[in-house]
This record gives C-alpha cells, structure tokens and sequence, in this order.
C-alpha cells in the first residue's frame, strides 16, 4: 500500500455527491495522518535487536493499552528515537503543515463531540484541510521511505527493515518491554491532570 493508494478511498469520498463528503474526506484523512505516525514508531521500535515477530502482539498490547498517546506523542517518540526528526522528513513546508494538522486535529475534537469549532467551516474549507494533510502524509512517506526505508502506509510496520545498522544510529536504545514502557510514559504519554469534579 502505497501513499496514492492509501488516499483513495478520500478520493471515492471527495468525488461522490453525498452532503458530508467534506467533513468524511477531513475525517479520514486525519485518521489516516494518525496511523501513518503510529505505524511510523512501530516500525522503528520493531527495529530494535529485542525484538521479534514473537512479540508483535505484545508490543501492539503494550502501546494500545496506553490511552494517553495521540498525534503529537507520536511525533515526539520518533523524533527521540531517530536521529532525522519529522521536520526534516517534511522540510521547509513542515511549520505551515505541522500548524495546519494541529488546527485539524481540534476541528475533529470538536466536530467528534458534536460542538462547533468556532469557525464555521463550509465543505470547500474542509476539503482545503485535506489537501494539507495530504501534503504532510507525501511529505512524511517520501522522506521515512528515504531514511528508514518505510514510509508509514505499508500494511505491516512490524517487519525487520533496516539489520543492525537501522537501530544502532537510534539515539535511544531500548532493551526491553520494561524500558519501552518507560520511553512511552516520558516520550509519547500525554500528561493527563486530574480532573476534580
């Protein structure tokens, strides 16, 4: 699967006559944004001599039962992993799309828990959003694909790409289940403060 591939069914979405197409292209396409950076760090994670395919349902059990890791957390873990952060894989246009994805990620919040997003966004401001998304997703496939060899929309992110050599210019080197916890809770975990009623 590639990039194009991936962006299809938004295409289907966008082309089609239906009255949400603008919010469901927004809505996919942000999902799609989100997995291809949690593939990102999965991939890389994997890359570790620690471990094997005997311990991909741990490894996906060990990050899924962290409800506190989203979009941003995803971002920081790889840029703590890998020598090249995000900024570099998109280049000169991250600050704009970086902006632009934080900007859409409240839109969803918002529209996700049915309350407004201020701003009033008509279907053509939606599909606009999406044409950025699509922007940092290319971005981000070409320049993962360059460095890592992968490029976060590969059905299967738990695959040995890179020997030895990948995972030894890691600036963090994990060893076990019990330090990638550790590097989830201070890299990746969102802090969630109480809330008191």
């Amino acid at each position: 699967m590639s990039y194009a591939d991936e962006f299809q069914t938004v295409d289907l979405i966008i082309t089609s006559s239906a009255e949400t197409r603008g919010v469901d292209a927004f809505a996919l396409s942000l999902i799609k944004a989100e997995r291809q950076m949690r593939k990102l760090v999965t991939c890389l994670v994997f890359q570790y001599p620690c471990f094997t395919h005997e311990h991909i349902k741990s490894l996906k059990d060990t990050l899924g039962n962290n409800r506190n890791v989203y979009f941003a957390g995803f971002e920081q873990g790889f840029d703590a992993i890998y020598p090249h952060p995000i900024r570099e894989l998109v280049g000169e246009r991250y600050p704009e799309l970086r902006e632009r994805i934080k900007k859409a990620i409240d839109y969803r919040n918002k529209i996700f828990h049915g309350q407004l997003t201020g701003e009033c966004l008509a279907r053509e401001e939606l599909l606009e959003v999406v044409v950025d998304i699509r922007s940092w997703c290319e971005l981000v496939a070409r320049g993962a694909d360059d460095e890592i060899g992968y490029d976060g929309f590969a059905r299967n992110s738990f695959q040995k790409i890179g020997g030895r050599e990948l995972s030894a210019r890691f600036k963090i080197q994990i060893r076990d289940f019990n330090e990638y916890r550790q590097f989830i809770a201070e890299y990746m975990q969102r802090s969630v403060t109480p809330t008191f009623l």
